[in-house]
Parts: structure tokens; C-alpha cells; sequence
């Protein structure tokens, strides 16, 4: 499910530094199927995705490496991409070049030596995940060095699964900081089914660190969020985890009992550059609440779309500031996992530094 993109132009917004040789989600699966291609932009590189005939996925970098005109505004017979300029034909899982029509028999160059920009990409949790490689990295041939694409943690073999996706008119950072903000719900997210006004309390949550990234440690879900207290129906207790990874993936799991007979729901968000300038947001959930009670997932959609829709609106709304270039405030502690973000950001970015949480820490907000 996409959500609307009445947006202000993003052209006056800040732009933030993006972080290359990573898995990024670039589409739905379901609007891929076989013979298609469609385009895309991810970091700001433009992208052709499709799907042979044989079901094989390819994400080529939408551009002829003959004289630059996109590769999608040319031919895919299922098989093979042929550039609508001078009829180049490339095979798109690769990008080898296996034809070039105006050689003649004097020629000495050989197609097959000349490469269309071509990136990994696989399918996980209803997304074409692609990895973008950091500039100068070349022409990835082995799949085996690179990190796991991303996944939706899942506790049992029955579950229902849902999706959402919203485009918003900021950079990439402020989408992330938005994403972890623990202070905004009695806010942004005031209304009946979820969080009233008058809820608001003062928390404590337990933060870990992670290689790239942190953790807000098992604990009891929020008394003030109504969606929670569904799990209590089951008679367990309720814990929820959430991790925050680099670059831009948000994990919450949340359990009520152990083992197959669980009742659990999860998510993946994740906020993806789309330029320097704008992102895209993108939620895949998967659950075995209330498995078979009909409507249940579109249930779950609706709420989840208008959840979405709501850090939507507000991100449209705080773009309208930022065209100003206004100066920013962190605070402590509600604050402190932006810091944190900004803090893992630079260290992969320079490729040395320490952790910004050494140790496990306790944080205190009211929301």
C-alpha cells in the first residue's frame, strides 16, 4: 500500500551524506512479474528492475554505458535489453553486453567485454532488495562477500504478512530520526485507537549497544498504547525488543509466550534515500495474532496506513521549515538515539572511531 504524495518540492531541502554498500529496499515484488521492468531512484542513481522470463530478477543502473540514454526507454523481450539508440543488447543480471548491431566483420572490439552498470539484487519479505556498492568498489561477481539482505523476524510457520510504503519530502536523516523518536506518539499519533493527550508518563527503557547500530532491550510494551494490549488477550506475558541498525532499519518484535505456540507480531522499517534530499519509507509486518479471524489483515493495513500517514504529514509539515535552513536541537534523553544515529553515521562514513553507547544505559523521557 502507498500512501499519497501531495508534497511541497523537495528542491530547497537539505541534503544529507548517504551511506553506499548496503542492501536498500527499491520495490514491491508483487508489481514485478516476469517479462516487466520498471525505474526507480535509490542514493540518487537511477534504476531499471525487472524480471526475466525464467524469474530471474536484475536491477541495472538505468543508463546506456554507450552514450548515456536510459536502458529503459529501449526493448526487454523477457531475456535480454536492447537499448532504443543503436540497438546494444545486454544481458540484465549481469549487464554483459552481448551484441552491438553496427560492428562490422573489421571490428576487433569484442561486446562482451563491455559492462552495463549491474547490482545484486533478491527478494525477501515481498521487497527486490538491491545492493548499491560504495563508489570505486567495481563489478560485484560474488554475492558470497556481501551481508544478508534484511529479513522480518518470524517465530512460527503460520503467519499473515502486510505492507505500506510513503514517500517524504526530507533527507534521509531526518526520516531515521523521525523513525526512532520515542517523544512524538501522544503527538503525532493522538487518537482514540492509539494514544490520547492525556497518556503521557514518564519512562525508563534500557539501551544496548550493536555492532552498527542499538537496541531498546525486552520490556513491557507501552501502557498508553492501545494496539499493545491485544496481545494480552493470550495470557502472557508481553515483551518487546527494538533494534535500530545501520543504515536505516528499524526491527520491533513483539512476543507473548515462547516456542511454536507464541502469539508474536514484528516489523521492518526502514527509511530509504531516494536523493540526497527525499526518502522513501517502507514497513513489511508479519504476524500470527488472531490468525484466523477474518479481516485481520485488513484491519492491520488500515491502521498501520493511517499510523504511516501520520509521521507522513508530519514530515510534509516540518519540510516546510527546514526550506529555511533552520538550526537544530538534540537533548537528552529523548533525543539521545539521534545522537547516537549521527554518531554510527560518521563512523562508517571516516571507517574508524569508537561506538557512541560503550555500555548498556538507562534513558528517561515522558511520552
Amino acid at each position: 500500500m502507498r500512501l499519497r504524495n501531495d508534497q511541497p518540492d523537495s528542491t530547497n531541502q537539505p541534503a544529507a551524506e548517504l551511506l553506499f554498500g548496503d542492501w536498500y529496499p527499491a520495490m514491491r515484488v508483487a508489481d514485478l512479474g516476469k517479462g516487466s521492468m520498471h525505474t526507480t531512484l535509490l542514493l540518487g542513481i537511477p534504476l531499471v528492475l525487472g524480471r526475466k522470463h525464467t524469474g530471474e530478477l536484475f536491477a541495472l543502473r538505468d543508463l546506456c554505458p554507450h552514450r548515456g540514454i536510459p536502458l529503459s526507454s529501449g526493448w526487454f523481450d523477457g531475456n535480454t535489453i536492447q537499448c532504443r539508440y543503436h540497438g546494444w543488447r545486454f544481458e540484465p543480471c549481469t549487464g554483459q553486453c552481448t551484441e552491438i548491431p553496427s560492428l562490422t566483420q573489421i571490428d576487433t572490439l569484442q561486446p562482451t567485454k563491455i559492462y552495463a552498470g549491474a547490482y545484486p539484487c533478491r527478494e525477501q519479505d515481498g521487497y527486490v532488495w538491491v545492493y548499491l556498492p560504495t563508489p570505486g568498489m567495481g563489478r560485484i561477481t560474488d554475492i558470497t562477500v556481501l551481508p544478508p539482505v534484511p529479513e522480518v523476524p518470524k517465530f512460527s510457520t503460520r503467519y499473515r504478512e502486510a505492507h505500506l510504503t510513503a514517500d517524504l519530502p526530507c533527507n534521509v536523516d531526518h526520516g531515521i530520526i523521525g523513525l526512532m523518536d520515542p517523544a512524538h506518539g501522544p503527538f503525532v499519533h493522538r487518537s482514540w485507537w492509539w494514544r490520547s493527550a492525556a497518556s503521557i508518563h514518564e519512562k525508563t527503557k534500557r539501551f544496548e549497544p550493536l555492532p552498527e547500530g542499538f537496541r531498546m532491550t525486552a520490556h513491557a510494551p507501552s501502557a498508553n498504547s492501545a494496539p499493545y494490549k491485544l496481545l494480552g488477550v493470550y495470557g502472557e506475558k508481553i515483551e518487546t525488543t527494538i533494534d535500530f541498525t545501520l543504515p536505516n532499519r528499524r526491527v520491533e518484535t513483539i512476543r507473548a509466550g515462547h516456542g511454536e505456540t507464541a502469539k508474536w507480531f514484528s516489523s521492518l522499517t526502514t527509511v530509504t534515500p531516494v536523493t540526497p534530499s527525499t526518502c522513501r519509507i517502507d514497513v513489511a509486518a508479519a504476524w500470527n495474532i488472531f490468525y484466523n479471524v477474518p479481516l485481520v489483515p485488513q484491519i492491520a493495513k488500515y491502521f498501520g496506513a493511517r499510523f504511516v500517514q501520520q509521521d507522513q504529514e508530519t514530515m510534509v509539515q516540518q519540510a516546510e521549515g527546514l526550506r529555511y535552513r533552520p538550526a537544530m536541537m538534540l537533548i537528552d534523553d529523548a533525543d539521545k538515539p539521534a545522537k547516537w544515529y549521527f554518531a554510527l553515521k560518521q563512523r562508517r562514513l571516516a571507517g574508524t572511531g569508537d561506538h557512541p553507547l560503550p555500555v548498556p544505559v538507562e534513558l528517561h523521557w515522558r511520552s
